[in-house]
């Protein structure tokens, strides 16, 4: 499925078919028809498969909303969620603002954000990163065998430029050479890395899978390097929500429900550590 862009205007989806009573100003909560207290629950209109994008009918599917599904089980009638899709900065100053109660989308922890919002605990998922490369090299799987290598450039700023330089300032020798441009293109990367100009190119597992789908380029992951967790993102008035959410997860991941999620959105188990997962790696190399 292509990344896609939905339209700039907020559309309003009533999955649970729920039932607004009254109107009260936004500190007062919204119950449906059943006596569950809505919740407004913000996703990010920058879709981004399998976590999150739309199907033929517009409607949000991915692991991200089979997550919130189950949440919704374990809840036990006391919450419903009603799901708004806008642009991702919006959609934080509208949790800030309390015109969401929570965002979800691929959200890392930052002390930024840190100081502005709660955020789930435990993390609901992982972002996996990984060094992409041309099918016949085997040399290149992690960071360490970059030395000496061309990695694709890269942004100033970002989850994976941080990642990176996480590991420079923990490994001065064997420190991985980045060439930074302000908005590098990441098929024009990977198009760069077949013709010869790159050795490997940095990239999320699921961006590149995307890509890759369109491309259909000679390339391959040599090596997942990093799993990164991602969160919910709460307004600082909803403690209650989000304990009840976190001891939701919690029982979730406990029961393998959220492992099974992965298996069917990811193609492996990624709350299993990196060895497992590279030993599962030809699974993103047979798409």
């Amino acid at each position: 499925m292509a990344l896609k862009k939905i339209g700039s205007i907020a559309v309003v989806l009533s999955l649970t078919g729920a039932l607004l009573a009254g109107c009260g100003s936004s500190d007062e909560k919204a119950t449906s028809e059943n006596g569950a207290e809505i919740v407004k629950v913000a996703l990010s209109d920058e879709v981004n498969p399998p976590f999150l994008y739309t199907d033929d009918k517009n409607d949000p599917v991915g692991y991200d909303i089979d997550y919130l599904k189950e949440v919704e089980k374990k809840l036990d009638g006391k919450y419903e969620f009603d799901y708004q899709f806008g642009e991702e900065e919006g959609n934080l100053i509208g949790v800030s603002t309390n015109k969401f109660d929570f965002a979800i989308n691929w959200f890392f922890k930052n002390p930024e954000r840190e100081a502005k919002f709660l955020y789930g605990n435990p993390e609901y998922g992982y972002s996996m990163t990984a060094l992409i490369t041309r099918k016949d090299t085997n040399d290149i799987k992690t960071f360490e065998d970059l030395k000496g290598k061309k990695l694709a450039p890269m942004a100033p700023s970002g989850g994976l430029r941080t990642i990176l330089n996480s590991y420079n300032e923990k490994n001065p020798k064997t420190a991985v050479e980045i060439e930074t441009i302000e908005h590098p293109s990441n098929a024009d990367n990977l198009k760069g890395l077949v013709a010869g100009k790159y050795d490997a190119v940095f990239l999320n597992v699921s961006t590149f899978d995307a890509i890759q789908k369109e491309l259909n380029l000679d390339i391959k992951v040599g090596g997942i390097v990093s799993k990164e967790p991602v969160h919910i993102v709460y307004n600082k008035k909803n403690e209650e929500l989000q304990k009840a959410i976190n001891e939701a997860t919690k029982e979730l991941e406990k029961e393998g429900t959220l492992s099974k999620l992965a298996e069917k959105w990811f193609d492996v188990d990624f709350f299993q550590d990196l060895n497992y997962i590279n030993q599962e790696q030809y699974k993103f190399n047979s798409k």
